[in-house]
């Protein structure tokens, strides 16, 4: 005798998904829509002052001083660039602001360097109130310096030089640039270093060939956001250079930048954004390096 034959199975029908509820589907579009209305109020915020400086060192005197503002003028200049690159000084200034940016940001990175490669590879006591005390440098506010970096240069003889202004801007950008070197050197393996020493390299050696070619990117992060600090810097110059007039940097000759009948705004925004261009194009040819830098600190330190 042979079993009888199973019944077939019905058939599946596939399960249709349901639809989300129209309450939950409007609520997610109204975040979205109040998420990118804030991105955008953010955007115009930030944005809308260097525009108004740049618009100003397009437009004419007479658009400048017009009483409705002109947002959106007829006719464009470059008469302001002209006069803000022929005022005196103009050329000796960006100078002392290039000289004292450059030398303050090399200093801060070899000394930052040394010292957050102890910080992140050796051990040693008293690293961790090392540690803490370039937090407490970082976080202390910098007008608390003013007066006793005064009283220092006064007593020293420095006075009026840009060596000292130099080594005030190394020192605002030296504790940020030891945490963050620190940062990346703890994202690095240290067995990358054993491996070169096993194969005949030197500590120094290792470090010169393993590490630092992996470090170029948290060099070039640190070395960004230093510039931006020394090259903006004005409290401590305008402070520090009191009598040699020449000895000034942009952002102190930018402040009292006028002529005999006033203040040349079109001059003054035209020697603005010819200040500003520098960092901004730096920042672009070095955008994708210092973007990947940041997110590499911040994920492995």
């Amino acid at each position: 005798m042979t079993a009888p034959a199973a019944p077939p199975l019905p058939a599946l029908t596939p399960v249709k998904a349901r639809p989300a509820p129209r309450p939950a589907r409007n609520r997610r579009l109204t975040r979205t829509a109040l998420r990118g209305l804030a991105a955008a109020v953010v955007f115009v915020l930030s944005v809308f002052p260097v525009y108004w400086m740049v618009l100003t060192a397009l437009k004419p005197n007479a658009q400048i001083q017009s009483e409705t503002p002109v947002f959106f003028p007829t006719s464009l200049t470059l008469d302001h660039f002209s006069d803000a690159v022929h005022a005196d000084g103009f050329w000796g200034f960006w100078r002392n602001s290039l000289l004292v940016t450059a030398g303050s940001v090399l200093l801060a990175l070899v000394i930052a360097l040394a010292a957050a490669y102890a910080v992140a590879r050796l051990r040693w006591r008293g690293r961790r109130a090392f540690i803490l005390l370039v937090f407490v440098a970082q976080v202390a506010p910098w007008e608390a310096l003013l007066i006793p970096m005064y009283i220092i240069a006064r007593d020293a003889g420095m006075l009026d030089r840009l060596s000292m202004l130099t080594l005030v801007s190394f020192m605002l950008t030296l504790p940020f640039t030891i945490v963050t070197l620190r940062s990346f050197l703890s994202g690095i393996p240290p067995e990358l270093e054993e491996a070169a020493q096993v194969d005949g390299c030197t500590r120094a050696a290792a470090f010169r060939r393993v590490t630092l070619p992996l470090l170029a990117p948290g060099l070039l992060a640190t070395s960004l956001f230093g510039c931006i600090t020394a090259w903006n810097e004005f409290a401590f110059a305008n402070m520090l250079i009191i009598k040699n007039q020449d000895d000034r940097t942009l952002p102190v000759w930018l402040s009292s930048f006028s002529n005999v009948f006033g203040t040349d705004w079109g001059a003054t925004m035209a020697a603005s954004t010819l200040f500003a261009l520098p960092v901004l194009v730096l920042f672009l040819v070095l955008q994708r390096r210092v973007g990947a830098g940041l997110t590499s600190g911040a994920v492995k330190g």
